[in-house]
């Protein structure tokens, strides 16, 4: 029997229980579901693609293929991704606990994760009995543990901190890694969600002034469950490493990982159209700009948070206090202890909420004070 650890949301129960008394009922900040509707232009893409009747396939049509490698020239600065490179996924997280099966990690490899990261990237190790290191550079491990390192994640921008990395920091990961021949694989889904200095453009790891020119070993995952509220729909993809492509793509049809044909339609679609991400990127930047002064004034600081959906915050608490004080206002959010050792002290709060349930929240926050 596999056995692995408890699902470390359930254990906000007892606090979820105590916001529920607020008599302006509770503002869950904790998960980042979209709560916004799905656009209409790929809702009917979905509707007019439900005649699926055949077997898809695990590769994607062309056609989607295609259009993911338009928008990584369009949107990702990143003209040389072959579409044969391209492999639909269903949701990204799937991919993240599986990747390190694909590659063949095995009993005394290591997987190189962010310091404070989604949880995951270990559960992935776990299922292989691979070890687990949390290191934001491979200069903080050992010559020994080096030695050992078959592949490395990147977060960037960062869940739960929101931190960016810029191309000097990629390319210098990217050429230690290369040094160890280790795959990278770099989880890019908020790549979209830029602000302040990167409201223009997140860096990417398959980027020429990242990679070299070269995307061997490099692996970009990416979802649009946040920026086309698509989470229902599982549509995700990754792209990149034309020498580990193939064998990932064999692996996949093996083990049926595919994603349904009416999917991948509406994937095509939401990928060619960037309006509709504009529109979402706006309607989060108006509650961001809400909620981070509110929290603010409640006594946290706000640390990174330079992009994606979640304010990374501090009282100097530890995290379970601050999530208890929330409670108390009728608010849930997550605790940063979630993420890794690191994340002690730090609470996430997420923008995805209703524009209405935002502003409750923010009521609350400065009314207490």
């Amino acid at each position: 029997m596999l056995t692995l650890p408890d699902y470390p949301w359930d254990t906000l129960a007892p606090y979820r229980k105590l916001a529920a008394e607020h008599p302006d009922g509770v503002v869950d900040l904790s998960i980042g579901t979209p709560v916004d509707p799905t656009p209409e232009v790929i809702q009917e893409a979905l509707r007019a693609a439900s005649d699926a009747h055949g077997y898809p396939g695990t590769h994607g049509t062309p056609e989607l293929r295609e259009a993911i490698a338009q928008w990584y020239a369009r949107r990702r600065r990143t003209t040389d991704l072959q579409p044969q490179d391209i492999l639909p996924t269903i949701g990204s997280k799937e991919l993240v606990a599986w990747l390190p099966l694909f590659l063949g990690l095995k009993p005394g490899d290591i997987m190189v994760r962010p310091l404070v990261a989604y949880p995951t990237y270990d559960i992935g190790a776990l299922l292989v009995g691979a070890e687990s290191i949390a290191a934001d550079s491979l200069e903080d491990l050992t010559a020994e543990q080096r030695s050992r390192v078959k592949l490395v994640w990147t977060n960037s921008p960062g869940n739960p901190t929101g931190k960016v990395m810029d191309v000097a920091a990629l390319r210098a990961l990217v050429d230690d890694a290369r040094s160890l021949g280790a795959v990278v694989a770099a989880d890019e889904c908020y790549a979209e969600l830029g602000w302040g200095d990167w409201e223009e453009h997140v860096p990417g790891i398959l980027e020429p002034e990242v990679s070299g020119g070269d995307l061997t070993n490099l692996l970009s995952v990416y979802s649009l469950s946040k920026q086309s509220n698509l989470a229902g729909y599982r549509a995700s993809f990754v792209a990149g490493a034309p020498n580990l492509m193939p064998a990932l793509i064999n692996s996949r049809k093996h083990t049926g990982m595919i994603m349904p044909y009416p999917v991948q339609e509406a994937l095509r679609v939401a990928i060619a159209d960037d309006a509709h991400v504009q529109a979402q990127k706006d309607l989060y930047r108006a509650r961001r700009e809400a909620l981070k002064p509110a929290l603010e004034a409640f006594g946290f600081d706000v640390h990174f948070s330079n992009a994606g959906l979640y304010l990374w915050c501090t009282a100097g608490k530890d995290s379970w206090t601050s999530i208890q004080d929330l409670a108390e206002l009728g608010i849930i959010a997550g605790p940063g202890v979630f993420y890794g050792e690191a994340g002690e002290g730090f609470v996430r709060v997420s923008l995805t909420a209703s524009d209405e349930r935002i502003a409750s929240a923010v009521s609350r926050l400065t009314k207490r004070n």
